[in-house]
Parts: structure tokens; C-alpha cells; sequence
């Protein structure tokens, strides 16, 4: 069974997948026909990404430009994040607004991030990893992100901000406005 659970973003959706546990352990079926289909039938996945991450590493905020942006499909294997997505839709009623999720490998969640967003996660773990779905490959000339600690966007990071691990690139990245 999958729980879609109401985001505050247009298009953003979060789902809950089931899990079956026993004596030997779990069983998930982490991506099926069924989330296809509240994605929309038109997200045709041609990439799985993962990445592995210790404590207190932010990556993010990305997204990649047109034509080459991305949707994902986001879930973490092990461990816990914070995920963040910033509208970056121009003319969308959420436009410049963000929302924040706690996705783990304890509470199944899976998250899908519409092209025109721009993602970020941050771990809140020992380490995660995290594993995401894209429907379009990565380009280099098309990749731009969001400064994390942009003080117009405001985002609540939930640990203390002289914790974080960034590198160069993503802590560099220009203002949202």
C-alpha cells in the first residue's frame, strides 16, 4: 500500500511506501507502477543516483537548467535526512516558497521533486544513503543550485548552521532573488 501525504507545493508529493518485516528482516518494494502513476505516466525515469553521506553534509540547493532539468525521486536506503525543495517556478503561486521533509530508512518515505525545483538534503545521521530517480542525464552547462543559507528564502535547517559540511561549490552558489 502507498500513503500520499499532502505537501504545500504544487506538484511536490510525498508517499509512504509499506514494508514487510519478519524474522529474517524487512522486504520494500521501493518503486512500482502504482507511484508511476501519482507521479503522472509522463515521468519516464532514466537514471538511478546514489549518494553516501556522513553527518551534518548539506547538498544542495540544485537543480539543472533548461532543457536539461530533472525530476527525481527521492529516498534514503539508510539512515535520515532532511530533505529541501524551493519552488524556482517563475509565475507558479508557490514561487520562491520552500517545505522541508524528514524522509528515513525507519519511515519509508519517498519524495518527488517536479522539474523547476531546485533540492537539497542535508544528514542527519551517523550517514545516509540517499538514492534518487532522474528522467533526464546530468549536464554540466545546465548545472546550478541556490545558496543554502540564502536569508530570502530563510530555510530552517534542523541542525546548528556551524555543523554543516558544504564544499566550495554548493556554499558559493548566488542568492534566490
Amino acid at each position: 500500500m502507498i500513503k500520499n501525504i499532502a505537501t504545500k507545493l504544487n506538484d511536490v508529493k510525498l508517499f509512504e511506501i509499506n514494508f514487510h518485516k519478519d524474522n529474517r528482516g524487512s522486504f520494500t518494494e521501493t518503486f512500482n507502477k502504482k507511484i508511476q502513476s501519482l507521479i503522472g505516466d509522463n515521468i519516464c525515469f532514466v537514471q538511478d543516483n546514489e549518494s553516501i553521506s556522513r553527518y551534518g553534509v548539506l547538498r544542495g540547493l540544485h537543480f539543472q537548467k533548461e532543457p536539461h532539468q530533472q525530476s527525481k525521486l527521492v529516498r534514503v536506503s539508510f539512515g535520515e535526512i532532511q530533505d529541501v525543495v524551493v519552488d524556482i517556478r517563475e509565475g507558479s503561486q508557490t514561487y520562491g516558497k520552500w517545505e522541508s521533509f524528514n524522509i528515513s530508512s525507519d519511515n519509508r518515505r519517498v519524495l518527488f521533486v517536479p522539474k523547476g525545483f531546485a533540492h537539497g538534503f542535508l544528514v542527519l545521521s551517523k550517514f545516509a544513503i540517499v538514492n534518487y530517480k532522474v528522467d533526464n542525464y546530468y549536464n554540466k552547462e545546465s548545472e546550478y543550485g541556490i545558496n543554502y543559507n540564502d536569508n530570502t528564502l530563510g530555510i530552517d535547517w534542523d541542525i546548528d548552521k556551524s555543523k554543516i559540511i558544504i564544499n566550495s561549490k554548493d556554499l558559493n552558489y548566488q542568492k534566490f532573488r
